[in-house]
């Protein structure tokens, strides 16, 4: 049975100016996969997140969304992207919800939705309304598609910044701390949405501080710690039976707090 490769990601490097924060990781993730990564802040997880979608340039390695390679490196060390447009499409297949929410403060929920699929795929108003308004009903707020996101508590704003990124029809969703930003009781309602997501099969990278959530969701568990991959597993094998001595020290840290 030949399983796809959704992402693959091999030996990336990317300092920012004299600091190096990652340091030749690779990661691929199967279609219907979902993996999550912890570790400690300052770990490379946003920036390795931020790397897949070019949201950050890598200065090393090479990486492939959906079998489409967007950028490789080449024998003498320089990094190659594929072409503005060619990027643009590939990187199209990935949706990305931040830690920050990031709506647009003066469009109302349905607007953010729809905004998008509009401007970059050139989709009708009148064909993405109903779509957008099934995302919105599948993320618990159907009742607030004209309220503007000064009204909104932050765990329905990033429920909004999901079904927005949703709405682009990624095959990839990829997920920057989605809970950082909240109160512990409106995470639920965020990391409920994220479940729902996993259990249709949506191939997904999380970036949390969740461990319950991890531990619950993922299939596989990535602890990155100083820009590199220091163990990987089911979360089965990382939170029961932890081999490294730096991941058991930041599940023991956790757990005393």
């Amino acid at each position: 049975m030949n399983i796809m490769k959704m992402i693959s990601a091999e030996k990336i490097y990317k300092s920012f100016d004299e600091l190096e924060v990652l340091k030749g990781v690779s990661l691929d993730v199967e279609k219907g996969e979902v993996v999550a990564i912890i570790g400690p802040s300052g770990s490379g997880k946003s920036t390795f997140l931020r790397c897949m979608n070019r949201l950050e340039l890598i200065d090393g390695g090479s990486i492939t969304i959906g079998g489409d390679q967007l950028v490789s490196t080449t024998s003498d060390g320089k990094v190659v992207y594929v072409e503005e447009a060619k990027a643009r499409m590939i990187c199209r297949r990935t949706g990305m919800v931040f830690q920050h929410f990031n709506l647009f403060p003066h469009l109302t929920v349905l607007e953010n939705v729809i905004e998008a699929p509009m401007t970059v795929k050139g989709i009708k108003k009148e064909e993405i309304i109903p779509e957008a308004k099934e995302l919105l009903r599948k993320v618990g707020l159907d009742d607030k598609l004209d309220s503007y996101p000064s009204r909104l508590s932050g765990g329905q704003k990033q429920r909004v910044a999901i079904a927005r990124a949703l709405a682009m029809k990624p095959d990839i969703m990829l997920f920057d701390e989605p809970t950082s930003a909240l109160d512990p009781e409106l995470t639920g309602e965020v990391l409920k949405s994220i479940r729902q997501l996993a259990e249709e099969h949506m191939t997904m990278i999380v970036v949390t501080h969740e461990m319950g959530f991890a531990q619950d969701v993922a299939n596989r568990v990535i602890f990155m710690d100083k820009g590199e991959i220091i163990e990987e597993g089911t979360p089965e094998e990382v939170f029961g039976n932890p081999q490294h001595q730096r991941t058991q020290a930041f599940l023991n840290h956790l757990s005393a707090r």
